[in-house]
């Protein structure tokens, strides 16, 4: 049942949340007005499309793993609004959750994005001359032939052209170069190579043919590395933890604590109910992704791969950066800011 359930909940995706907020908007901006177009409020619509998701993941949350989350929060605030006739504010409190889990999905997509970015930057061919033969022996000459990168051998000598990237990580045998190593290193101008300089896959020969020696192949080459790097942990599918995840468990414990003490106090149910609906963590569930969903879009323009949200949340801890050398910050692009004379006074002539 639990899995039919999160099927269910996953079915549509990113399109279907939004169609669902679409029509929960114009719901929810018709009651605002006054039109009720049905025998029944129709906020409900809201409550309904974005509000019943929210409390099926609470649910399935706290049977699955007794997860105390925002979204137990944000269930508590819609049954006790719909308990005291308040539809309009259940359907608006949902709505804004539901809001905030689009955010996150966008997000989770800009770092896919990033990640697919880098993945294209792979060499695809690679152009091989010598053929790699019995350890501690010459490599055996061949017709200039095009193989599939993943098909290079340790030790295969290959040519590269101008404007190439490199299949393979190797050592330049020989020939002279200029290669741009900004993906693997962010410099932004191209580098000098010669014979016996090492050269990573995906950099990108820039002016001079140059032959090399493969040494590192396939999943060992720094790009695929890369890559690795970037997917580690299930990058592309990690869950932004925002404020109100953090401090769930009190924030229920201290909402229903109040709740009750209304109640023994004042004796009016209302009063008790409205309490959980003040504790709806709207504001903590929004903050993060909003935040997180602009650093990304921002990062990604400048030429930033952010592979999670949660890496720019511990940026935020970081005091120092060390840089290994010039080139990294530079763009290379230098521009006259002032021009001063060298003297003072400098006749006409």
């Amino acid at each position: 049942m639990i899995e039919g359930l999160e099927k269910l909940l996953a079915w549509g995706g990113t399109r279907r949340d939004i169609a669902f907020l679409a029509v929960s908007g114009v719901a929810l901006a018709l009651s605002l007005t006054g039109v009720e177009p049905f025998p029944f409020s129709i906020a409900w619509m809201a409550i309904i499309l974005c509000g019943v998701p929210i409390i099926l993941e609470a649910v399935i949350g706290l049977v699955t793993e007794f997860d105390v989350t925002a979204d137990v929060l944000v269930s508590l605030a819609l049954i006790a609004s719909v308990f005291i006739g308040e539809d309009f504010a259940a359907g608006e409190v949902a709505f804004i959750m539901q809001l905030c889990g689009l955010l996150e999905e966008l997000t989770v997509a800009r770092a896919r994005a990033g990640i697919e970015r880098l993945v294209h930057l792979t060499p695809r061919t690679a152009r091989r001359i010598a053929r790699a033969s019995a350890e501690g022996a010459e490599p055996r000459p061949v017709a200039e032939e095009t193989i599939a990168a993943e098909a290079v051998q340790v030790g295969d000598i290959l040519r590269v052209l101008p404007g190439e990237a490199v299949p393979v990580d190797g050592v330049i045998v020989s020939g002279q170069t200029s290669v741009n190593q900004a993906v693997m290193t962010g410099e932004s101008l191209p580098v000098d190579k010669g014979p016996g300089d090492e050269v990573s896959s995906g950099t990108v020969n820039q002016f001079g043919s140059f032959d090399m020696a493969a040494t590192r192949v396939g999943e060992d080459s720094s790009i695929r590395r890369m890559i690795r790097l970037v997917q580690s942990a299930d990058a592309g599918m990690a869950k932004i933890v925002n404020l109100a995840d953090r401090w769930a468990v009190w924030i229920v414990v201290i909402a229903l604590v109040a709740a009750v003490l209304t109640y023994l106090v004042t004796g009016e149910i209302i009063r008790s109910v409205t309490i959980l609906v003040v504790f709806c963590p709207c504001a903590l569930v929004l903050a993060t992704p909003t935040a997180i969903m602009a650093a990304i879009g921002n990062a990604t323009r400048h030429g930033f791969l952010v592979r999670e949200g949660d890496a720019l949340e511990r940026l935020a801890l970081v005091r120092r950066v060390c840089f290994d050398k010039t080139g990294t910050l530079t763009t290379g692009e230098p521009q006259v800011v002032s021009v001063c004379a060298g003297e003072k006074d400098v006749s006409e002539d």
